[in-house]
């Protein structure tokens, strides 16, 4: 399977610590790309170097052109119909006319959320950039800096500190990018474009909310073009229901220089979710010659001596501790690495459904804490296949008599059994990975 962040795709809903409907994912699976990954050389006060996260896709070179007088026009209208919606959902009008105060459409949002390319990248691209020796270092640093602050929020959620790190270090290297555009008028720009309008709606209803509660004033609500806010990048109905004031000052405030509501926010949610102090999220595994690789994916879980049973130790050939059911996950196929994951995998993915990103939180977490790169290599020969691709690969594997279930681009579980069905069929290693090779071999 190729992974990345997939444009379009919108987070799950469940219910709230206080009965608000809230996504499972902090903000919209489509992530804001960073410009470029070159590092920073200044340092910054706190003694870190400025990275910028590693971007979700490369851009396209093409880019699609918005009209803004155009869009002007139909949005002023759009706002006198939304601000009736907003009184009806309990904002009101002193607030909403303080937020909307010189709100325009903005024409570079819709640009940023139009024009994301239809590739993704390959797992060992974003670990590159995720895990990368200035991000463990600045990690480290960061950690050394508030060490304090990161051992009480260990102590009051449960989750360890180089967790909270990693997870702060990709949303925002750190603190040190945490968007700067207008969050209501980005919200209010998406929600008026309609492509996901009742998604961004109800963000931007949320994000009034904040603002009625004065945890912050509208023109310190910034954030990403697409939403996200602050140190660890919440989305507002997550921020409603998971925010913290762990410094006590009357404001759950995570966007100040401060991190320290915004870090304990971050730990809130996942201790919300699950989090298993002690258990790692997962751990790099080999696997014994002439392995089942029927028994891979998310969906076969086993307690860990009986994966041990079978051969399974980790990167180094040691047993692994008991740390309760896993499984064993194989983002790059048979020809990258493998991992044993726990429980604690599927509370990071809570965050971000897409494991790219849950290895590279977990991975710079243990690289943090002092752990060594990854034992094994990838396939980097392989190149990310395209939206369509995977769409022809569907069509190509149902009408060669190993059904998908369907062709909607997505790599799922019913694509990723066909896929092994093909590969036992022409003497592959079944383990499920849509690659290039495959397709080719399909045409």
């Amino acid at each position: 399977m190729i992974f990345g962040f997939v444009a379009g795709l919108l987070p799950a809903v469940v219910a709230g610590a206080s009965g608000l409907a809230v996504e499972v994912s902090k903000r919209p699976v489509e992530r804001p790309v960073v410009a470029g990954e070159t590092v920073v050389a200044t340092v910054a006060t706190s003694g870190v170097i400025a990275l910028p996260r590693p971007a979700a896709r490369p851009q396209r070179e093409e880019s699609v052109q918005v009209q803004p007088a155009v869009g002007n026009a139909g949005f002023q209208r759009w706002i006198r119909s939304f601000r009736s919606r907003a009184v009806a959902a309990g904002i009101t009008s002193q607030t909403f006319d303080a937020a909307f105060r010189g709100v325009q459409y903005n024409t570079g949002v819709i640009q940023k959320d139009r024009n994301q390319s239809e590739f993704t990248k390959q797992i060992w691209e974003y670990l590159d950039s995720a895990a990368s020796d200035t991000r463990v270092n600045n990690g480290r640093a960061a950690v050394r800096q508030h060490r304090r602050l990161l051992e009480q929020i260990e102590a009051r959620y449960g989750v360890e500190k180089e967790v909270v790190a990693a997870i702060w270090g990709l949303e925002s290297a750190y603190g040190e990018y945490r968007g700067s555009e207008p969050l209501i008028e980005s919200l209010a720009t998406l929600a008026f474009d309609g492509r996901r309008g009742r998604f961004f709606e109800s963000q931007l209803i949320a994000a009034l909310k904040i603002i009625q509660s004065g945890d912050v004033r509208p023109k310190q609500m910034t954030g990403s073009w697409a939403g996200a806010m602050g140190h660890t990048q919440f989305i507002p109905t997550s921020y409603l229901a998971y925010a913290q004031d762990f410094t006590g000052d009357g404001k759950r405030d995570i966007w100040s220089d401060n991190p320290a509501d915004a870090l304990a926010s971050t730990a809130a949610y996942l201790a919300r979710f699950g989090w298993t102090k002690g258990q790692p999220w997962g751990v790099e595994v080999q696997l014994p010659r002439g392995f089942n690789y029927g028994l891979t994916g998310e969906r076969i879980k086993k307690p860990v001596r009986e994966w041990m049973a079978l051969g399974i130790r980790d990167a180094n050939g040691n047993r692994i501790p008991e740390h309760g059911r896993a499984s064993i996950l194989l983002p790059a196929g048979a020809q990258g690495a493998a991992f044993m994951i726990f429980q604690n995998f599927h509370v990071i993915e809570r965050y971000n459904t897409a494991d790219a990103y849950v290895i590279g939180v977990g991975h710079l977490s243990d690289r943090i804490a002092g752990a060594g790169p990854l034992r094994s290599d990838w396939p980097r020969g392989d190149r990310p296949l395209r939206f369509s691709e995977k769409q022809e690969m569907q069509r190509m594997l149902t009408a060669a008599g190993f059904n998908t279930d369907g062709v909607d681009g997505i790599i799922g579980p019913n694509t990723i059994a066909a896929i092994r069905r093909f590969q036992s069929s022409v003497g592959m290693i079944p383990d499920g990975y849509a690659s290039y090779d495959i397709l080719r071999r399909l045409r």
